[in-house]
């Protein structure tokens, strides 16, 4: 499955549009509170295990942005835009939301 943010694939034609596809996950403020509670790697005001974590939830946004867009028959996502909001009270949450348009190229 081929992901890009352009809304063409170069050298490639695009035969179908199916629509627009997503995935979205959301940390709770737990894991916020244990992540700072338990920082002990911050090397220039950075947070390995903290950056560790959005990546493991922007992952699991694009995956299931991607089944959802294999399920239709796409083989490939255009236009994918990864948003990060806090939602809850006091944005108590953080929420990773990764979307775009399944299609297939050949």
């Amino acid at each position: 499955m081929l992901l890009t943010t352009t809304n063409t694939i170069e050298g490639k034609t695009i035969i179908q549009y199916y629509g627009i596809v997503s995935g979205e996950t959301i940390i709770g403020a737990n894991v916020f509170k244990d992540l700072f509670a338990s920082i002990r790697d911050i090397v220039g005001g950075r947070s390995g295990s903290y950056e560790s974590t959005l990546r493991k939830a922007k992952e699991t946004a694009l995956r299931e942005m991607t089944e959802q867009a294999e399920r239709l028959g796409a083989n490939a996502v255009i236009g994918v835009d990864l948003d990060y909001e806090t939602v809850g009270g006091n944005g108590s949450m953080l929420m990773v939301t990764a979307a775009g348009t399944a299609v297939r190229y050949q």
